[in-house]
């Protein structure tokens, strides 16, 4: 198996839905960022890479109308006709699968340098309905707002109430603590966080975090009132929906370019329980640093999903990971959710910290709806 380096990382800013990139379908928002990419690879790796040598583009979206969204960017991206591109659907996990995915091409020797990451646009995602046939021959169409991810109705609680579910340990003190972070963190981070960014639309910069505060994080509205006096996951300490698109620039270690390149180290993915689908990361962290020989202890960076605070926090104590090293950029609580998207994002945040550090490893890892859990592991 061939070694894979990532020679490059470039992402959209994300912006919460009906914002800046209200008018663009999600291969809108992915193509500025593809061709950012190969520019970025050009530049860093030390050799000419241009779009003639991508052998394949692979793109995770969950909510757009179907298709083959990843040929569709490939081409408003001005790649080679003759990439067919490749679009997966693993939901919230899908960014992180697509580069494992890429990785396993190269590894193989089914190609040379591929393009991995996700895109999503919240805001244009078509509406959906199901279909009932009636008894008296008419039909009737239903709309929803989500497929099941489990095919049993108590299996397949809604995010809120899975997030919820979690907090028996969790403070609500501790998850408005944590939130309040990641907006702080993303705010000092910003000036740095620029390099990785595609500008689009005049936007080079995540426009939602903010000096978020105790007394604004008491007034959220409650997401689940009907925990009662329980309840602790607020509007505050939950991701917002966004659009966004996320990429990373693979080659084979044998690759001229691939000298200053991040080693791919693995990866891992693995379902849990559909009923509580925020814990699913800590196997795919312990299975990714069993595979490679290391400790939560030897990593020196970790970007960790934050669809919910308590879901964050959660991981990062199941999984042993020091919070000091985790998501040093902030996370999604201070960005947004473009579903198909995170975890690609988590993979640009995370090549980014480590280009900037003369030897580390670190993780990133995700969790999806029914019970999925993703990590990889990357080192320099």
């Amino acid at each position: 198996m061939r070694e894979v380096r990532i020679i490059a990382a470039k992402r959209s800013a994300i912006v919460p839905r009906h914002g800046a990139f209200d008018g663009l379908e999600a291969h809108e928002i992915a193509a500025p960022v593809i061709r950012d990419l190969i520019a970025q690879g050009r530049a860093t790796g030390g050799a000419h890479i241009d779009a003639a040598e991508i052998d394949e583009l692979i793109l995770s979206n969950a909510l757009g109308a179907g298709g083959n969204p990843a040929r569709v960017a490939a081409l408003a991206a001005g790649l080679p006709e003759r990439i067919a591109g490749l679009t997966l659907d693993r939901q919230c996990a899908g960014g992180l699968d697509a580069i494992r995915l890429g990785a396993a091409l190269i590894a193989s020797n089914m190609a040379q340098v591929v393009i991995a990451g996700g895109a999503e646009s919240y805001s244009r995602r078509p509406n959906r309905a199901r279909r009932t046939d009636m008894p008296d021959g008419r039909t009737s169409y239903q709309p929803y707002e989500r497929p099941p991810f489990a095919p049993w109705p108590h299996a397949d609680p809604e995010m809120h109430h899975a997030a919820q579910t979690l907090a028996h340990d969790i403070s609500k003190h501790d998850q408005d603590d944590w939130a309040i972070a990641s907006h702080a963190k993303a705010r000092a981070a910003a000036e740095l966080m620029r390099a990785e960014i595609t500008p689009i639309n005049g936007l080079a910069h995540d426009p939602f975090a903010r000096a978020l505060t105790p007394r604004i994080a008491l007034r959220a509205p409650l997401l689940c009132p009907e925990f009662g006096p329980s309840a602790s996951v607020s509007a505050a300490n939950t991701a917002v929906a966004a659009d966004g698109a996320a990429f990373v620039l693979m080659v084979a270690g044998t690759h001229p370019a691939a000298r200053e390149g991040v080693t791919y180290l693995g990866g891992a993915t693995l379902g849990g329980d559909p009923g509580m689908p925020g814990l699913t990361p800590i196997a795919a962290i312990n299975a990714t640093l069993a595979a490679s020989g290391l400790r939560a202890m030897d990593l020196d960076v970790a970007e960790i999903m934050e669809a919910y605070a308590v879901q964050a926090i959660a991981c990062v104590r199941g999984a042993g990971l020091d919070p000091l090293i985790t998501n040093l950029g902030g996370g999604a609580l201070a960005r947004g959710h473009p579903i198909g998207a995170s975890g690609a994002i988590n993979a640009v945040r995370l090549f980014s910290a480590l280009h900037h550090r003369p030897r580390a490893t670190g993780v990133a890892a995700i969790a999806a709806a029914g019970g999925i859990g993703t990590a990889i592991l990357l080192g320099r």
